[in-house]
């Protein structure tokens, strides 16, 4: 399949993949409710970017993160506890001058419009990234560079640093984009749908979901999603409760089911997908077995409370995503699937 990351020469030592920026000290509430009703919070860390970086290296892949904190507490925890999940900090800068962002949410999906989120990331260290500042002699050697539309609307020069990374050049690592189209963190709202299209088709693999789709460009459909990209070689849309639908540069077109699960918390699964993805990208799987893998990814995330969780064993993952389509269709996974003594339920 076109779009399987190439092998770099100092592969034994280089970072697989690279996952650049930001990531945010998170608060999660104690309880559901109003943001105004909730009596405390506990700390976590949420980044779209970190958040694969996490989970590819607690899948066993090396990977590196790529960001500015503060030189502040706040940014002290998000490098060490990144670092713990495995991951390469080293290409963190800490910024003198600007604080790490943090924000607080409540326990409901973001698609409700009870979902509140209060970002307190104006100025942060992360938004002053830029072509002038990060460390591009960490990025060559990487057989993948992730990135996410986020970090486009944070600031002019992150912009600037995005469109410099996904610049065609020779020996650019495999770009792999996820358009994450967040309107609200834009200043100019009317700008993010031409400047998300743009980096998506500047890019080798690309995630988008139906929904923000029909939102930021108002196409409606995975075909008409791949008409408006025809440019990269893979090209992932997640349709929600459909599953997912992957177009190849081959003509290819390839849609896996997803999986039922018994939801605990809606968050991060977006990134859990692009993880597992990944992974079995990287481990030269083919598409049927890389959106599995991303769905058992995604599972394992929607069935604990925060962002990021262990994902299942490598040996668990693949016998599941080996399963005829009927016994995969009949799986049902909750709270505690991924445990190697765990039974998964199926229907």
């Amino acid at each position: 399949m076109s779009g399987t990351p190439a092998r770099t020469t100092d592969a034994a030592t280089a970072a697989e993949v690279v996952c650049l920026g930001e990531s945010m000290v998170t608060f999660l509430p104690s309880q559901p409710g109003r943001l105004a009703d909730v009596p405390s919070f506990g700390r976590g860390i949420g980044g779209a970017e970190s958040n694969v970086a996490c989970a590819l290296a607690a899948a066993g892949h090396r990977t590196a993160w790529v960001s500015r904190v503060g030189a502040d507490g706040f940014g002290d925890h998000l490098v060490e506890a990144i670092a713990g999940y495995g991951v390469d900090t080293s290409g963190v800068r800490r910024d003198p001058s600007r604080p790490t962002g943090i924000y607080f949410r409540t326990a409901t999906d973001r698609a409700t419009d009870v979902h509140e989120v209060a970002y307190y990331r104006a100025g942060s260290a992360a938004s002053a990234m830029s072509p002038r500042n990060i460390p591009y002699e960490t990025l060559p050697a990487t057989r993948v560079l992730h990135l996410s539309g986020i970090t486009a609307a944070l600031s002019a020069d992150c912009l600037d640093l995005l469109h410099d990374l996904t610049a065609p050049r020779p020996g650019r690592p495999l770009i792999s984009f996820d358009v994450n189209h967040r309107p609200g963190l834009w200043r100019d709202a009317d700008a993010s749908p031409e400047v998300l299209l743009e980096l998506a088709r500047r890019s080798d693999l690309v995630f988008v979901g139906e929904d923000e789709a029909e939102e930021a460009w108002g196409v409606t459909g995975a075909e008409a999603i791949r008409a408006a990209l025809p440019e990269p070689s893979v090209l992932v849309v997640k349709r929600g409760a459909e599953g997912a639908t992957v177009f190849s540069g081959t003509g290819d077109v390839t849609t896996v089911p997803a999986l039922r699960v018994d939801v605990v918390a809606p968050v991060g699964a977006g990134d859990a997908f692009a993880a597992g993805f990944l992974s079995a990208a990287l481990r030269d799987l083919p598409v049927r077995d890389r959106v599995r893998h991303g769905h058992l990814m995604a599972a394992a995330v929607l069935t604990v409370p925060g962002d990021l969780t262990g994902p299942p064993a490598r040996a668990h993952a693949d016998s599941l995503a080996a399963l005829d389509d009927d016994a995969w269709g009949r799986l049902r996974l909750g709270p505690g699937w991924t445990g190697d003594d765990q039974e998964v339920r199926t229907t």
